[in-house]
């Protein structure tokens, strides 16, 4: 059966390897980029820097973070811990400045080194920026700052339960917001998937997701994708041992592979999210096994559609691909590289500088971009050849993942967010609008 699934994997990668109507200059609108897959179409990137050197600008940051950059034209978005609240910063892409922030609560909740309340990164789609806490607390806001609508997911469906912080990013596709809440180690609540209005915020559905995992394996720290082919699309979740596709439109569990943890070990909470091209679904688990399967299945399809696996994946960085080679980052800085199609190795184990690594890859321009934790970027040559072009220094200790858009790099470290590269040019894209006294007041007062 595997063999015959096989047999129509070419054809479907094919198809869908190239982002429909991707183009150089492109925004990086969500966790993962364009296509979800940490692969860009920007060209003309920057190999080599320091923090002096080909930086166009940088603005100091008040204190770690994960929260990737999100760029939407001349505007970047991140979240932000801010002493004793949560902000989501809007900064001028050209001129490095802070165009305005909001608050968007607390900053309460169960932190440690690798989490705070300000992990999730936003996303941005449809006029509008979306951007959650760690403790639940959901905002939405014009690109201009106007608050549209705020929810609290922890008051509206009970306390998060995960034992390192909830750490998962919104994902926005085909006019719904999705939002996963998997959980377990630290409440009997059911873990769910959340279906909201962009627009309002308002429900349009919450599908319980059953899992058969025991103690800290409820837990994820995942974002949900999207596997497609011709007609159709699902929403795919990975985490409390199983992947599982859901109808975008119900929530509705549709398939499920029980395959991401076959001892059924008490400690496979998963952090690296699942990556999907077309129909094909890359899904790590805690290093063992990372499982590559085919969407679009019934029922329960752990024996029927999983493609291949690999037993030395990732733990925390989500693997990148272009659609024909996947790129994977262990946490020790173990690189490797497979046909996404056969699961054949084209290269590997090849390690990068010794450090410990959070970020995901980020492949573009030919390149591939892994920075680690002490914020020093490898660059190594895209491709069937392992070659290593740069290694570039940034200071302090960094965990957001790597961006590219407009011709720029966008890299955030404990310090600061460094665009990296030529100084920008403008995009096509509403100005960007100074802080206004009132609009901050108004803020101000929706937060609280």
């Amino acid at each position: 059966m595997v063999n015959a699934v096989k047999a129509g994997l070419l054809v479907t990668l094919l198809a869908t390897s190239a982002p429909a109507g991707a183009a150089p200059g492109a925004d990086w609108p969500q966790w993962r980029g364009p296509e979800r897959t940490g692969a860009s179409p920007e060209r003309d990137l920057p190999l080599r820097w320091s923090g002096e050197d080909n930086v166009a600008w940088r603005l100091a940051l008040p204190s770690r973070g994960a929260s990737t950059p999100i760029v939407s034209g001349d505007r970047v978005f991140l979240g932000v811990l801010e002493s004793d609240r949560v902000s989501l910063w809007c900064v001028d892409r050209r001129a490095g400045t802070l165009a305005w922030k909001r608050t968007l609560g607390s900053a309460e909740g169960n932190a440690h080194r690798k989490h705070n309340m300000a992990t999730p990164s936003p996303v941005v789609g449809d006029g509008r920026v979306v951007a959650m806490t760690g403790n639940g607390a959901l905002k939405a806001f014009t690109l201009e700052g106007e608050e549209l609508w705020a929810r609290d997911l922890q008051k509206d469906y009970g306390r998060f339960g995960l034992q390192w912080g909830y750490g998962s990013s919104p994902l926005l596709f085909g006019g719904t917001l999705y939002i996963q809440v998997l959980h377990g180690m630290q409440t009997d609540d059911p873990s769910y998937l959340l279906g909201l209005d962009p627009a309002s915020g308002k429900t349009r559905f919450r599908e319980e997701r059953p899992t058969p995992a025991v103690r800290e394996s409820p837990d994820a720290y995942t974002t949900p994708t999207v596997a497609r082919r011709e007609g159709g699309a699902e929403i795919v979740v990975t985490g409390g041992d199983v992947a599982t596709g859901h109808d975008p439109a119900t929530g509705k569990e549709l398939w499920r592979a029980d395959v991401l943890n076959p001892g059924r070990e008490g400690n496979y909470r998963i952090v690296a999210s699942p990556v999907a091209v077309g129909d094909v679904v890359v899904a790590p688990s805690r290093v063992q096994p990372m499982r590559v399967l085919r969407a679009f299945g019934r029922g329960d399809v752990s024996k029927s559609h999983v493609l291949w696996s690999f037993d030395r994946g990732p733990d925390v960085p989500t693997p990148a691909t272009d659609g024909t080679l996947l790129y994977v980052v262990t946490d020790k800085g173990i690189l490797w590289c497979f046909e996404l199609s056969s699961g054949k190795p084209v290269y590997g184990p090849q390690r990068l500088a010794v450090g410990t690594y959070s970020a995901s890859p980020l492949l573009a321009d030919g390149k591939l971009y892994v920075t680690n934790e002490d914020g020093l970027t490898s660059v190594v040559r895209a491709g069937r050849a392992f070659e290593l072009l740069a290694e570039n220094p940034l200071e302090g200790y960094t965990l957001a993942s790597p961006v590219a858009a407009h011709g720029q790099l966008l890299l955030r470290t404990e310090h600061a967010l460094y665009c990296i590269g030529k100084s920008a040019k403008k995009a096509a894209r509403v100005p960007l609008s100074p802080e206004a006294p009132a609009a901050s007041a108004r803020a101000g007062r929706s937060s609280r």
